[in-house]
């Protein structure tokens, strides 16, 4: 573990951080003058202990996005990651940052399970000389207590879906239910706002919207109450939040007699693995992606930070989406 001159380090480099603003145009673009690494001449060989603060192993995304993590924070690229998954829990999750702190970590990397409530933790962290990396989720609490965040324009990608479903429906009046991600979460928050942006003024009406927690079970058994409620003729169109709940909604669909993809168009996000195979086999509609390999730039901010480089404080990755044909032509070839 490092000594208290990379605290010093960390924070220098802290003060030096170039202040932007989130996206507000949704194009999802990486930076072009984003940091590319600890590449400077100060940088030291040490090895250097992360505390990776995971929000949980939910979905078939999150767990591609740890083992990304887990392989750019390795001990062969001068790591030692101590990592925790808090179940989804936001308590437990700061507790676990808390622990880091403690511990005295070189530097902190979380993927906020919701956005508030992150102010006191942040500000001890700060306090400590330990700098933080935000990825994939993002906080409300001030940008002065992180050092930089790395992800995925979540605004951007409900508006990706909230696109297709106007171009696919048209001026046709078209029921809609919605299957919400972790309330209080960004992804569910920003998806939400970027598809209703997109389909204002429309024929699309929702009949209703819930959280199935990005979970396959929880989008199965919501679903299976809008099918209880309503019937499988009234609802012409499900939004996923992502795609283990629209997995979900398959099987629910499935269950009552239903063909999804042509009785209930399905629109998701994610594009991983099994979410692309129901998109190739017809059963979802359009899938937009969120990319989860997230580790290697996440690596590279926690580096340059420590060596007191400067960095953007906002940082995307760029995401595709993929209709049927599209998917069966990649499938084979991605990595997750």
């Amino acid at each position: 573990m490092r000594k208290r001159f990379l605290s010093t380090i960390a924070l220098a480099g802290a003060a030096a951080l170039t202040i932007a603003g989130c996206s507000s145009d949704g194009d999802g673009d990486t930076p072009d003058d984003a940091a590319t690494g600890g590449t400077g001449g100060g940088e030291t060989t040490e090895t250097i202990t992360v505390g990776f603060a995971q929000t949980g192993a939910e979905s078939g995304w999150r767990s591609a996005n740890t083992e990304s993590m887990q392989s750019a924070f390795s001990e062969e690229n001068g790591f030692d990651l101590v990592f925790n998954a808090a179940d989804n829990d936001p308590a437990a999750q700061i507790s676990a940052v808390r622990n880091f702190i403690n511990q005295g970590v070189d530097a902190i990397v979380i993927a906020p399970v919701v956005e508030d409530g992150w102010d006191d933790v942040l500000k001890e962290a700060q306090d400590a000389g330990i700098p933080v990396i935000l990825e994939d989720r993002t906080v409300t609490a001030p940008e002065d207590l992180y050092a930089a965040w790395v992800g995925l324009d979540f605004k951007a990608e409900g508006v990706k879906a909230g696109e297709w479903a106007v171009q696919e429906f048209g001026d046709e009046p078209t029921n809609m239910v919605v299957l919400e991600g972790t309330t209080g979460s960004a992804p569910a928050n920003d998806r939400a706002e970027g598809f209703n942006e997109a389909i204002a003024g429309s024929a699309i009406e929702t009949l209703d919207s819930q959280t199935g927690d990005f979970t396959r079970d929880g989008g199965k058994s919501v679903m299976e109450g809008y099918i209880a409620n309503y019937g499988i003729d009234a609802i012409d169109l499900v939004y996923a939040h992502n795609d283990d709940m629209g997995l979900g909604a398959i099987e629910a669909i499935e269950a009552a007699g239903g063909k999804p993809g042509e009785d209930i168009k399905i629109v998701t996000i994610d594009a991983v693995k099994d979410g692309m195979q129901a998109l190739v086999d017809g059963k979802i509609n359009f899938i937009v992606e969120c990319n989860p390999l997230l580790g290697e730039k996440a690596a590279e901010l926690v580096k340059a930070v420590l060596n007191g480089e400067e960095v953007e404080k906002v940082q995307f990755v760029e995401d595709q989406s993929f209709t049927q044909e599209q998917a069966a032509e990649v499938i084979d070839s991605r990595p997750y």
